[in-house]
């Protein structure tokens, strides 16, 4: 059995929101586990269902740059807020994701590029930076889309300059429709991606272990109604219809109008384009997702509840 920690406490209350002492019951019921964990406290309704944990905010920008048929986004963490609203900063991270256009998406390569007027690579700029700005920079992550016809769409949400900000989305859209009324439409498909959070494009694309997990879950929920096995079965399978309703973008409700599927509204713009349209992938960037924060007072709070 793991040792129940304060650091393991904590971890737990930030992942599911469930009070200090209902987190430590349940680390010593799943012996330390921290997953099993979770589960036991949404079986028990202590937690909300959670696509994704341990989003703690992290500073820095979210840049995105298209050029024709191709999309790249980057992540390029500081340590303070007050950096990203630096102007050498922003254009950092505005360079990098242009960059990231030619590197296709591979941040090691995105390193390695030459930084345009500098004669050092991106990475080597970085450190430059470091040593101008006296912060600690870091270059996360990048991703990139393409399609052979068509666009490939983004979104910044919020944007503090031209494509930079804390959310950026990229969408590709495939068709040999009318381009600007395809532009048009994937930067809606992008908005709504920014707003509803699907982790899977198709139903076939969920994740097998999330969607066996799920279904642990919703089978323990749904025998605590005290209902007979084949009820059972019937109420686990309308709760899955629902979860990829919340997981899956083409299942998803469209957020422009509230009332039809994605999938609807992709059909209506091909319409529209004059051509079939298909959605054939998305990246979404949330800045500081999965970086955990030093909260030295909240931990000290989790270690008197402990009595360590």
């Amino acid at each position: 059995m793991a040792e129940i920690t304060a650091a393991l406490v904590k971890e737990l209350r930030e992942k599911t929101g469930a009070g200090m002492m209902d987190c430590k019951k349940a680390l010593n019921e799943a012996a330390g586990d921290l997953e099993a964990a979770v589960d036991w406290l949404r079986k028990k309704g202590l937690a909300a269902a959670a696509k994704k944990a341990g989003r703690v905010a992290a500073e820095g920008l979210v840049g995105a740059a298209v050029e024709g048929n191709r999309g790249a986004l980057v992540e390029v963490n500081s340590e303070t807020d007050f950096v990203s609203r630096n102007d050498k900063f922003q254009g950092l991270v505005s360079t990098l994701a242009g960059l990231a256009l030619q590197a296709n998406g591979d941040v090691a390569a995105l390193a390695a590029s030459a930084f345009p007027g500098t004669g050092r690579t991106a990475g080597e700029e970085v450190t430059q930076l470091v040593a101008t700005i006296g912060e600690n920079i870091s270059l996360r992550r990048s991703a990139a889309l393409s399609v052979s016809n068509g666009v490939v769409a983004a979104y910044v949400h919020s944007p503090v300059a031209a494509g930079l900000g804390k959310i950026g989305v990229l969408v590709a859209v495939e068709s040999t429709g009318d381009k600007a009324k395809l532009e048009a439409f994937g930067k809606q498909v992008a908005m709504h991606i920014a707003a509803a959070r699907p982790d899977a494009l198709h139903i076939a694309d969920v994740d097998a272990s999330n969607l066996e997990r799920e279904r642990a879950v919703l089978v323990e929920q749904a025998r605590a109604s005290g209902k007979p096995e084949a009820i059972i079965e019937k109420m686990v399978e309308g709760r899955i219809r629902k979860y990829y309703e919340e997981v899956v973008l083409h299942e998803q409700v469209w957020v422009l109008d509230g009332e039809t599927k994605v999938r609807a509204a992709i059909e209506a713009a091909a319409k529209d384009a004059g051509a079939p349209v298909t959605v054939t992938g998305f990246v979404r960037f949330v800045l500081g997702e999965g970086i955990e924060k030093e909260q030295g007072d909240f931990a000290a709070e989790v270690a008197a509840t402990l009595g360590r």
